[in-house]
């Protein structure tokens, strides 16, 4: 029988660390092992009771979550899960969280939670099992890498003139890594779905933009399309583009999601045809698979991140088993190959 895995539960507020004590400690697989009420008292018990996976809150008085996440990772294997209101401020801080190095993050309700809560409730265990996944991963695992030099003779004298990213759970460190790095002559727009709920998607942009050399934007309905700008759809919306503008929808969700990686890409391979790179970066569930088939078919260049440096090996993973991914690399690649396929 395996072992349950072993959750610490930090919280400010008694009914919070009740309720989400009772919730995990009703599933097979795991169980509360103790729970916290500020900052500092986390801290000890993380490095006394050494859990598998963390629940933290972002705003505590005193030591706040992302300053415990901080000391937490200099020490400890411990996957962290924060809880994020939905205020700008928690927002902000909730991106941050992402590019330290929590696994992911779920919504806290706001307002009186006693009747909202069941909304966690799925989310939060979903994401518990996924992390304890990746903290016992193993790394030994080999994924055929596809040769690039000889997938790229198809587009002999073919010209990049936009660029497509999707990403779900741990894209927001990944993407910043990419996107940061862009350099300022990569001359073609960058379209950029991340699976967030509205209100995170415009944070993680002004991230992304503080800190880039290109311009990144929040896109907005029917906002002209330029070159050398990073457009990140808002959660909440589905983003598709045209050859002048970029669309915003309210239509229903994908896949569960909204925006949805599938609607991007479709939309792209429509207008920009062989002149087309996409990449599908780690998350769960098989947005993008449907869309690299799509760019496949036009003719456009289609990479996927590899299972070792993904947090989530499943959209990666659907768009390779489409047969329509021309290259598998690891994160840590993949800029590279963006970057010389754009400006050669």
């Amino acid at each position: 029988m395996r072992e349950k895995i072993r959750i610490l539960v930090v919280d400010d507020s008694a009914f919070m660390r009740k309720y989400i004590s009772d919730m995990i400690n009703k599933e097979p697989d795991m169980e509360v092992i103790d729970s916290a009420g500020d900052g500092d008292t986390a801290i000890n018990k993380i490095k006394s009771l050494r859990p598998d996976i963390v629940t933290l809150d972002i705003e505590m008085p005193g030591k706040n979550g992302l300053e415990v996440l901080r000391e937490v990772k200099k020490t400890s294997s411990a996957e962290i899960i924060m809880l994020s209101g939905l205020t700008t401020e928690g927002s902000v801080t909730t991106i941050e969280a992402l590019s330290i190095g929590a696994f992911d993050f779920v919504e806290k309700p706001s307002g009186a939670p006693f009747n909202r809560m069941h909304k966690i409730k799925k989310d939060l265990l979903n994401k518990v099992r996924h992390a304890w996944h990746l903290k016992n991963k193993r790394k030994d695992i080999t994924l055929k890498v596809v040769d690039v030099e000889k997938n790229i003779r198809f587009k002999a004298g073919g010209k990049i003139e936009a660029i497509a990213l999707g990403a779900s759970t741990g894209g927001p460190k990944v993407l910043y890594d990419v996107i940061t790095n862009f350099p300022k002559d990569m001359k073609v727009p960058i379209f950029v779905v991340q699976h967030m709920p509205p209100g995170f998607t415009k944070a993680f942009a002004e991230r992304l933009d503080k800190n880039s050399l290109l311009r990144v934007v929040e896109a907005i309905h029917e906002e002209p399309i330029k070159p050398g700008v990073v457009y990140i759809a808002p959660g909440g919306y589905h983003m598709t583009v045209n050859p002048k503008n970029i669309v915003l929808d309210t239509s229903p969700s994908i896949h569960g999601v909204k925006p949805a990686v599938d609607k991007l890409f479709i939309s792209a391979a429509e207008v920009y045809k062989d002149r087309l790179l996409c990449c599908v970066f780690t998350g769960m569930g098989r947005d993008g698979a449907e869309g690299v088939r799509a760019i496949k078919a036009k003719g456009g260049f289609t990479m996927a991140q590899d299972e070792v440096t993904s947090v989530i090996y499943g959209m990666p993973k659907a768009a390779y088993e489409t047969g329509c991914v021309d290259v598998v690399l690891p994160d840590y690649e993949i800029l590279r190959e963006i970057i010389r396929l754009t400006l050669k």
